[in-house]
């Protein structure tokens, strides 16, 4: 990337140190890296420090080119700035400055700390603007010479960074002066090299700022950019993309990233290469030429930004429509890095790294060795490039905790074989920060992936279909040279229906084996879905009789503190459990006597429950029912109103507990401490919202440690959500909506207030609901009206960005090592692809997103993960009609199938293309089928629905073809004038569909138990009475039953079949 680009230049933001007191020396730092200096001068004099006994050090110029230099790495480590022609001479009682006023001024704080911190004088040579500092010099040499003959040795030597060449009327008079003098002289780089590279906890803190800024950058702005240019096809030069990212690292807010822009710059210009020119050397240049993204090419980039001085680095490789080859040589890169980057754990050598990732390649792809580059990266800190700490199979140094590298690794001049020139030649690289800790390492860039799935594109669906063409061409020995257009118009490319028809042959085949194998393994019938009733056992109302409040009268109690009944029973107060009641009621008769009927449950009910009870007692006799006269109807009237609400509180709070106790244990809230503040959205509404008649509340949702938080200011109103328990995170800006939202979909059940939940959602209401009134139309030129309307779209707006920011900042926490494997992401529907359709009561805007298909505004929520589907049949299609359904077949076939009726027939076409693309296979069908049977029969016998052809039973042609030699193959859906009119209306074995033939049984079984369950009622009872006096022979009906038997004959007469038309088949 730079390593002859010169780059600490002026300090990061730009001015020239020493002006005025806009700089302050951190005299805790000095004088703490002071002391480590001399400490290793002192203990490795001889085998680093080159036997120097004076450490000279000359700081250049300042310059606008980027470069790295020994001399002012040391200024920045040890002052904190850049001194540019500023001379340090370090003695053993004695440092030397040789500077302008200003920087003098300046350096005068540090004679005190360094007197403190390891004994020696700071003197301060000043030079007079325009001066060569000759005098200055003499008397430094003077002092030296001094201090060598009272240590006894007549010529000392002076060590010096001999890589850097002077520059400078300054330092260009100091060589030549050190040269004359007659002095010895050493090099002392590899001193230095090791006293920068260990890190201390203030250099981490700016190499993780800088690394997390280069990252950002790759993730927020390389990639979407690049992303944008070959999605449209732009041409742009890489020097231009170069420019922009430049800009972008410049400018943080930019990438999402909060640092002060002036405490940011650049390690390099950044490097984008494409086209089969590639240079994997930290010199290498973005050129003029346009970025090519043709199928087969590669794409590499390199950005390194810098904090407070601090670089990082990061490079990634891009690959478009890849070939076998590259994907192979990307996977055995990727997997080779990962092995270097493992091998940084302190006590290792620092040939380990580079051995490690060779191994791999050795072992997956020894061709690949030779194209190997020859190291896995370098040391990095305040210089890019650190001497000494070279990645490669020869450094022979022991990794310490602290230091910190760039992981550099590459393949180049590899070749794929194929026709087009710039796609013949590629090379791949990858590179990363990361810092050795005490327990291993810790990789600073994982925010910007490298995985497979998130660097290779596939842009050009068609490459298949083009590469036939192409071939006969090139056997003809005619040059190719097709545009795109071209390919797809000329070339007699097969229509889209029929390419979409082979890829659902090919997946029919894939479903049918996978499915075969997945029934192959077997599984548990499904069981009984009724859950055990709880035991009245368990409900206790009085553990002994003391308990009993005091008799008052013999009259019915109501102890709501104990949750019972007491009723009189011959002369006594008996208690029972307001959950044993199944009923209660009152009625009034002609003597104004008042009459109270409790119905309880009892064992042997139909419809009822099993109690435990009943097995456990059998030989009792149960009370069924009892019931009480009374004088006073008020009290009759308070009594069942408290018995109603009591024994509905009581049924919540046990079908609440019975909720929970299905709960899967979640692990606890970990809150965030003081070194992460939680990242919060406040002002947000909640689905499901908390029960209760209270006033509903906003709250505020926070990302803690492990999990989200969302609270208002009740303290009973708090939900957990744990990160582990996340199974999709989905955001939806407000576009036609009326709402921005966040929905989570959860792995297993939590319970938000008393309810029991799979999805969670927050969601702020982007525009007021506003009534006009008058309701007189207004002008479109109201000033009013327009300004009403665009602060409608400033909110909307502003909303939708603060969500943004969120689900941004919460990607970033879920990028971090130990949520890797959570593989959490916020998706966002593609509202493109979205269609209307009823999947519950009401119609809805649906919408496929990467990993599900979604309805979030509506309630109930649907969620649908495509990962889950086995099969997609479309229903009721080819007969002219406005609507179809879809029907979605889940793997696990004990899972009702989820229906999405009334969906436009406008909608078909795109349906198909978006489950084609999503390798989902689709079936069509005329009519609507009844899974429920289709299902059991598969899981009955799956031998031999595998052996009839699998889900094949499904397709339409094949079913048209078999139904042609069939003589009674269309009598289920075409019109008959020869039905009988006497066909009933209940028969709907013939002329309706099996699922609305379901659903009514359904419907009438549900209405037998709901008469069961309720009892007799008072009506009931008289319609009994009045039948059995019609026996006696009172013929006379009342008026209120001739009105119910005409009103019944009414409605069949509307619903009936008529004789004049024939009765059709029900379609959904």
């Amino acid at each position: 990337m730079a390593e002859n680009r010169n780059g600490n230049g002026p300090p990061a933001n730009g001015r020239a140190a020493g002006a005025g007191n806009a700089y302050a020396i951190d005299l805790d730092t000095f004088s703490r890296r002071l002391k480590a200096l001399y400490s290793s001068w002192s203990e490795h004099k001889s085998d680093l420090w080159g036997s120097s006994d004076v450490l000279a050090v000359a700081t250049p110029p300042a310059s606008e080119d980027l470069r790295y230099l020994k001399s002012s790495a040391l200024n920045i480590w040890l002052l904190g700035y850049e001194f540019p022609e500023t001379i340090m001479v370090f003695m053993n009682k004695i440092i030397h400055f040789l500077c302008s006023q200003k920087k003098a001024s300046l350096l005068e704080v540090v004679k005190r700390s360094a007197k403190e911190a390891v004994g020696v004088d700071v003197v301060m040579h000043v030079k007079a603007k325009g001066d060569d500092g000759t005098t200055q010099m003499d008397a430094i040499f003077r002092a030296v010479r001094a201090q060598s003959k009272s240590d006894g040795r007549d010529n000392p030597t002076v060590g010096y960074i001999a890589r850097e060449a002077p520059e400078g009327n300054l330092l260009e008079t100091w060589s030549e002066k050190l040269n004359n003098s007659g002095l010895q002289v050493s090099d002392i780089t590899n001193g230095l090299s090791d006293l920068f590279a260990v890190k201390d906890s203030g250099e981490i803190t700016n190499l993780k700022k800088a690394a997390f800024l280069t990252a950002s950058a790759m993730k927020n702005f390389v990639v979407p950019n690049l992303e944008k240019v070959i999605d449209e096809e732009k041409k742009v030069t890489h020097s231009s993309l170069m420019d922009d990212t430049e800009k972008a690292i410049l400018e943080p807010a930019r990438v999402k990233v909060k640092l002060k822009a002036e405490n940011v710059d650049i390690c390099y210009p950044p490097i984008f290469q494409s086209g089969g020119n590639f240079d994997l050397r930290p010199s290498a240049s973005s050129n003029d030429e346009c970025l090519y993204y043709d199928s087969a090419s590669v794409i590499i980039c390199a950005i390194g930004s810098r904090y407070n001085s601090y670089c990082s680095n990061v490079a990634r490789t891009f690959l478009i429509d890849s070939t076998t080859t590259q994907n192979k040589a990307y996977e055995v890169l990727l997997k080779a890095h990962d092995a270097a980057i493992g091998a940084l754990k302190p006590g290792n050598k620092v040939s380990a790294v580079y051995q490690a990732a060779l191994s791999v390649v050795e072992r997956d792809a020894p061709e690949l060795v030779t194209n190997l580059t020859k190291s896995a990266g370098t040391g990095i800190g305040l210089e890019f490039r650190e001497s000494g700490l070279s990645l490669n199979a020869k450094n022979d140094r022991i990794l310490k905790a602290g230091m910190v590298f760039n992981v550099t690794l590459g393949f180049q001049n590899l070749n794929t074989k194929i026709s087009k020139p710039k796609s013949q030649n590629f090379s791949l690289l990858l590179a990363d920060t990361v810092i050795v800790t005490e327990s291993g390492h810790d990789l600073v860039t994982s925010l910007s992936s490298k995985a497979v799935k998130d660097v290779a594109y596939s842009f050009n669906e068609d490459e298949e279909e083009e590469e036939q063409p192409k071939a006969k061409a090139e056997s003809n020995g005619i040059e190719a040279l097709y545009s795109k257009a071209t390919l797809r118009s000329d070339n007699q490319e097969i229509s889209k229906e029929e390419l979409r028809r082979q890829h659902q042959a090919e997946l029919a085949r894939q479903k049918n084996e996978e499915t075969a194998r997945r029934l192959a393994g077997g599984g548990s019938a499904a069981g009984d879905n009724r859950g055990a009733a709880k035991a009245s056992s368990d409900l206790i109302a009085y553990k002994n009789v003391n308990d009993l409040p005091p008799p008052r009268e013999l009259m019915i109690q109501v102890d709501q503190k104990n949750e019972a009944i007491l009723l009189p029973i011959y002369g006594s107060m008996v208690p029972f459990h307001v959950a044993t009641v199944k009923t209660v009621s009152s009625q009034q008769d002609t003597n104004r006597n008042c009459y109270i009927r409790i119905i309880f449950n009892v064992p042997g009910t139909p419809f009822n429950p099993h109690d435990a009870n009943s097995l456990k007692y059998q030989g009792s006799i149960y009370v069924k029912e009892v019931s009480f006269r009374s004088k006073d109807p008020r009290h009759i009237s308070e009594v069942v109103q408290l018995i109603k609400t009591l024994r509905r509180h009581v049924a919540a709070r046990e079908s609440e507990r019975a909720e929970r106790a299905t709960l899967v244990t979640q692990e606890k809230l970990v809150l965030a401490g003081n070194k992460f503040k939680p990242i919060r959205l406040p002002d947000l509404w909640i689905r499901p919202s908390f029960g209760g008649r209270a006033r509903k509340l906003s709250g505020t949702l926070e990302a803690h440690t492990n999990g989200f938080r969302y609270s208002t200011s009740r303290q009973d109103e708090r939900v957990d959500i744990m990160y582990g328990n996340i199974k999709h995170a989905f955001f939806q800006p407000a576009e036609k909506e009326m709402i921005t939202l966040l929905h989570f979909h959860l792995h297993n059940h939590i319970m938000v207030g008393n309810k029991k939940t799979k999805d969670v959602q927050f969601y702020v209401e982007v525009m007021d609901v506003v009534q006009t009134l008058g309701g007189g139309k207004r002008s479109a030129y109201d000033p009013d009206e327009i300004e009403e309307e665009q602060r409608e779209r400033d909110r909307k707006n502003k909303i939708n960005m603060d969500f943004q920011n969120f689900v941004n900042r919460v990607n970033d926490l879920w990028g971090q090592p130990q949520f890797r494997g959570l593989d959490l992401e916020f998706d966002q529907p593609l509202r493109e692809l979205g269609f209307y359709g009823v999947p519950n009561k009401a119609s809805a805007f649906i919408v496929p997103s990467s990993s599900c298909l979604v309805e979030l505004v509506e309630t109930p929520f649907v969620v649908v993960t495509l990962s889950e589907i086995e099969i997609v049949n479309l229903e009721r299609v080819g007969l002219g009609q406005k609507n179809f359904d879809m029907t979605i077949v889940f793997k696990d076939f004990k899972r009702d199938v989820l229906r999405i009726d009334s969906i436009p027939s406008s909608s078909l076409d795109g349906i198909k293309e978006w489950l084609d693309t999503t390798d989902l296979k689709y079936y069509e069908s005329r009519l609507n089928l009844n899974w429920r049977p289709i299902l059991k029969t598969i899981t009955d016998d799956p031998q031999r629905f595998i052996e009839d052809g699998g889900w094949e039973f499904l397709n339409m042609e094949v079913s048209d073809s078999d139904s042609e030699n069939s003589q009674d193959s269309d009598q289920g859906y075409e019109p008959s004038d020869a039905e009988p009119e006497s066909v009933s209306e209940d028969d709907d074995s013939d002329s309706a569909s099996l699922v609305d033939s379901e659903d009514e049984d359904e419907e009438d079984d549900s209405e037998e138990e709901s008469e069961e369950e309720k009892g007799k009622t008072w009506e009931e009872l008289e319609r009994e009475a009045s039948n059995a006096d019609r026996e006696k022979g009172d013929d006379s009906d009342s008026e209120e039953e001739r009105r119910r038997r005409k009103t019944k004959a009414y409605g069949k007469s509307r619903a009936g079949p008529s004789s004049s038309a024939p009765k059709r088949a029900k379609m959904r």
